[in-house]
């Protein structure tokens, strides 16, 4: 019966999205071309953290990084795809950046961020760090790119104590767990090395392989339960 059919693509699509597959904005199920999942056909969309709105070309850029996503089958949704109003104080315009950008977080269904070093050795944005914060509590996966190369202690470093301990330019202990960002950064989000087109590309790839996992499993469910 067809209600048996869709309880199980219902089932696969769950132990898909357990299993780190991509769970629409909306809470809908999403995970593979089965027809008993409505939304698995669906363009998802990528919210594009990273300091690149601080670019002279910004919203060039940001063309450009819609066009990487569109290339790999995602649409990207960039903060400055729209404009605050006109007339707004610095205050008011903050707040309406702020506002749009939280609300472009909450319809992604899942983040890219750039993680590049920033201001500093070791810094990337803040204001991109808190969106990956925000979306990992939204549960949204999120994935990021870094050039940088060694870990955050190889390029933070300038000193050592007495003991050894390793010391930033203020003189502030350099965490030392192997990774290339702060802890929080690092265990929050899948971390490639590259720029936007690798990450992407590792995206789809994911997306795709996860995909086949679900399809071999609806397939042993049939094999097992039969088509009724």
């Amino acid at each position: 019966m067809r209600r048996k059919r869709v309880n199980r693509a219902r089932a696969s699509c769950a132990m898909f999205v357990q299993a780190g597959g991509i769970a629409p904005a909306g809470g809908g199920l999403c995970c593979d071309p089965d027809p008993c999942c409505t939304t698995s056909r669906a363009m998802k969309t990528i919210y594009l953290a990273g300091f690149d709105v601080f670019r002279k070309d910004a919203r060039a850029w940001g063309e450009h990084l819609k066009a990487l996503c569109a290339a790999h089958g995602f649409s990207g949704l960039y903060p400055l795809d729209k404009s605050a109003p006109e007339g707004l104080s610095g205050a008011d315009t903050a707040r309406w950046i702020y506002d749009a950008n939280l609300a472009l977080l909450r319809r992604a269904d899942m983040v890219m961020a750039n993680l590049d070093d920033f201001r500093g050795p070791g810094e990337p944005d803040s204001g991109t760090a808190f969106e990956v914060g925000f979306a990992v509590a939204l549960q949204k996966p999120v994935w990021a790119y870094s050039a940088d190369a060694g870990t955050l202690r190889a390029r933070v470093t300038v000193a050592t104590d007495e003991d050894g301990t390793p010391l930033d330019a203020r003189g502030f202990v350099v965490e030392d767990f192997g990774l290339g960002k702060n802890l929080m950064l690092a265990c929050a989000a899948k971390l490639v090395h590259g720029g936007a087109a690798e990450c992407l590309a590792a995206m789809a790839e994911a997306i795709h392989r996860r995909a086949a996992e679900a399809a071999a499993r609806r397939e042993r469910d049939t094999a097992v339960w039969g088509d009724d």
